[in-house]
């Protein structure tokens, strides 16, 4: 595999855990319809990334597959009240303050990854690959900016509390 086939397995993977993190946050949250809807939404351009990104891996020797189902239901119920007992003490709003940050910091982190696969397939002319990223990114940067927002937002409501 290249150095492209790497990078693309690395995107892969950090758009299914977006994927998986932004369906948990739908899941702890649905007493909050905009953060329940919205997050199942972006969770969906994510999913749909990562069939894309496994429809071209092949090209640059990485197998990507798309078999895995996300946890959802129960089993998601279950690892966020785990994760509301252990940890997630304070005022209430904490831990949808906490879950959005991830959600900020795991998006940022897909993004840079783009922005890697772009700039090789600028260097390699690649047209396929360059269109698949301005498919993908400007979606990245929504759920960047959607998770921003909300922080803000919620921030000075919680933390000041």
């Amino acid at each position: 595999m290249n150095g492209i086939g790497l990078a693309l397995r690395g995107l892969h993977h950090g758009e299914r855990a977006l994927a998986q993190d932004l369906l948990r946050v739908s899941e702890r949250h649905t007493g909050d319809h905009e953060i329940h809807h919205v997050a199942r939404d972006l969770s969906a351009w994510s999913q749909r990334h990562v069939r894309e990104l496994a429809e071209i891996g092949g090209r640059y020797g990485a197998r990507l597959g798309t078999a895995h189902p996300l946890e959802t239901g129960l089993g998601a119920k279950l690892r966020g009240k785990g994760g509301e007992l252990v940890g997630h003490r304070g005022p209430p709003g904490m831990p949808l303050l906490h879950d959005l940050r991830h959600v900020h910091v795991q998006a940022a982190g897909v993004s840079l990854d783009w922005e890697m696969i772009a700039q090789a397939a600028r260097g390699n002319r690649d047209t396929a690959l360059l269109r698949l990223v301005g498919r993908c990114h400007p979606d990245t940067l929504r759920q960047m900016r959607w998770a921003n927002a909300h922080l803000k937002q919620l921030s000075a409501q919680v933390l000041n509390g």
